[in-house]
């Protein structure tokens, strides 16, 4: 029996998130314009240092005032083609989906987090690639003061050097950089949601 219906990465030997998970705009997460956009980028890297390029990154972030966004539009259909169309460019949904380009790099234009609680502002990560059997999490903490971080409950809870792998590095003009290490002696650190 044959199906006319598309294959998807759980038909075929793989995985391959980077090819077939991404929807237009995926990492377009501000709206278009917005004045207080934020840029995150970085690059994926495998144990060695080499670049991952057929990753795929999942990232959800608090709104600037720090609550959950509740605007949808991430992953809007044609409703006569069913084609992906994108993101609507108006609403701020908090999620991006990114994947990496053939030199494991991959940029995200979303806003400022907020801060919540006790937590620094930051953006959950989630990492999928091949190698991987089951996906990652991390944050992205982003430059705050130095007390801000230290109050931090994880953060706080880390060893400085382990610490060192969750903070993104300020650029010029609102960007950030955050590298993405799977394994080696720079590893990232990555969750453990039980």
């Amino acid at each position: 029996m044959t199906s006319s219906a598309p294959r998807t990465p759980a038909h075929t030997i793989g995985p391959f998130h980077g090819y077939a998970l991404p929807f237009p705009g995926g990492g377009d997460v501000a709206p278009a314009g917005h004045p207080d956009a934020i840029t995150v980028h970085g690059q994926v890297l495998d144990g060695a240092g080499a670049p991952v390029p057929d990753a795929l990154l999942e990232f959800w972030g608090l709104g600037p005032d720090g609550e959950l966004p509740r605007a949808t539009g991430s992953l809007r259909r044609d409703p006569a083609t069913g084609e992906f169309l994108g993101r609507d460019g108006i609403g701020f949904t908090g999620f991006g989906r990114i994947p990496t380009d053939a030199d494991g790099r991959w940029a995200l234009r979303t806003l400022r987090p907020g801060a919540r609680g006790r937590n620094a502002p930051y953006l959950v990560a989630c990492v999928f690639a091949r190698g991987l059997t089951h996906h990652l999490f991390t944050r992205v903490y982003l430059p705050e003061p130095a007390e801000r971080l230290a109050a931090d409950p994880l953060l706080a809870s880390l060893a400085p050097a382990r610490r060192a792998t969750l903070l993104a590095v300020a650029e010029p003009r609102g960007t950030y950089r955050f590298d993405i290490h799977l394994q080696g002696a720079a590893e990232t650190t990555f969750l453990e949601f039980a």
